[in-house]
């Protein structure tokens, strides 16, 4: 006989986790089977906020572990402790994370020390290099050795870990991202950015943050930016900057004086998705982008020298470009300068979902514990 309600926490620590683990929480809350906790790590905060407010979601417990300049290893010796005391205070069921952060990894860790169950959402990613993305490469691999229910995106995902032989049961769902983006879709948000004409320009939505593209390969990707805008004079760039300084002061140094270039604070993701619908196309290192911009028609160029997306590739809806200025130019100029070429991109089917993960996510789970 099943207890009711049966109780689950689910994880949630940046901005990503908070975007894709929200149409989760709304189906697990509408089902009377499970009681419900969502528990906040702190990993990002104002940003999270913004979601949550959003889907209108609340936390039932706050960690608050952000710091000023944390390191890794603060973000995961705080959660992992914060969680830890927390499981053994309110006996979950079974804990839900959410892709390849910090706060997935210590929360599927301190889940495995109390032998809770962990259900794991966008399971099954890989680059296979250990070192990039860093450190969500070896974060989602650690995640799927303590994992019960792998929810995997797509049957790519599903070979991954089937290859390697992780425990537990494999359960291709779908990305949970495209659940939410179409829920937000639906309702045409706005995006206003002051002296931003959107009928004016062709608009590149660009997003910066990975560890990978700090120094270097930052200050390539801003030197390619303003190759394209040189280019191609009915272009503008709206560059949305990261909150960590190590990101966005090389930015503004090198393309803040630029007319045609509209650096702003984060956007919230109503107006991420607003920004994305009235686009001409995406240059980014962000994964979420690479799963979301395909279902609003498009195109991604893919300012890293791995992905852990290749579904995207394949499908032809993004492309993989790294940081070289040059490299920068030219694949940006082909759609920007070829109808044909964009029209190839931007019409592809996107492989990441239908827009019912999160429903496939409460039945597998559900199924689970009537067994």
């Amino acid at each position: 006989m099943v207890q009711h309600p049966i109780p689950i926490h689910i994880i949630v620590g940046t901005r990503p986790e908070a975007i894709k683990m929200a149409p989760v929480i709304q189906k697990f809350r509408a089902s009377a089977l499970f009681d419900t906790r969502v528990i906040l790590t702190g990993q990002h905060r104002e940003m999270v906020d913004q979601v949550m407010d959003l889907f209108e979601l609340s936390a039932d417990r706050d960690l608050a572990i952000m710091q000023p300049n944390q390191t890794l290893t603060d973000i995961t010796c705080r959660s992992l402790q914060g969680l830890g005391d927390l499981f053994q205070e309110m006996q979950p069921k079974m804990v839900l994370v959410q892709g390849d952060t910090t706060t997935a990894f210590a929360a599927a860790l301190a889940a495995f020390y109390q032998q809770i169950p962990v259900g794991h959402v966008e399971a099954g990613l890989r680059t296979d290099n250990l070192y990039n993305p860093y450190p969500e490469e070896a974060n989602r691999r650690l995640i799927s050795q303590l994992t019960l229910l792998h929810f995997a995106p797509t049957s790519l995902s599903v070979e991954h870990l089937q290859r390697s032989g992780v425990p537990g049961t494999i359960h291709q769902t779908g990305n949970t991202v495209i659940d939410a983006l179409l829920a937000v879709a639906k309702r045409q948000p706005e995006c206003s950015v002051p002296g931003l004409d959107w009928s004016q320009y062709r608009t590149i939505l660009a997003t910066v943050h990975r560890r990978e593209n700090w120094g270097e390969p930052l200050l390539d990707i801003a030197e390619g930016f303003l190759r394209v805008l040189e280019r191609f004079p009915d272009t503008a760039l709206l560059l949305p900057l990261h909150r960590n300084p190590t990101v966005r002061e090389p930015l503004k140094a090198k393309l803040g004086d630029h007319p045609r270039v509209f650096l702003t604070e984060p956007l919230d993701y109503a107006e991420l998705v607003g920004a994305i619908q009235r686009c001409y196309l995406l240059m980014t290192d962000s994964g979420g982008l690479q799963e979301e911009a395909p279902s609003l028609g498009k195109p991604v160029l893919v300012l890293r020298e791995t992905t852990e997306r290749p579904e995207a590739v394949m499908a032809g809806t993004a492309k993989l470009i790294g940081t070289d200025p040059d490299k920068m130019l030219s694949f940006a100029g082909d759609l920007l300068g070829n109808t044909s070429a964009y029209d190839a991109m931007a019409k592809a089917v996107n492989p990441f979902g239908d827009g019912q993960a999160s429903d496939r996510i409460l039945q597998i789970v559900t199924d689970y514990f009537k067994q």
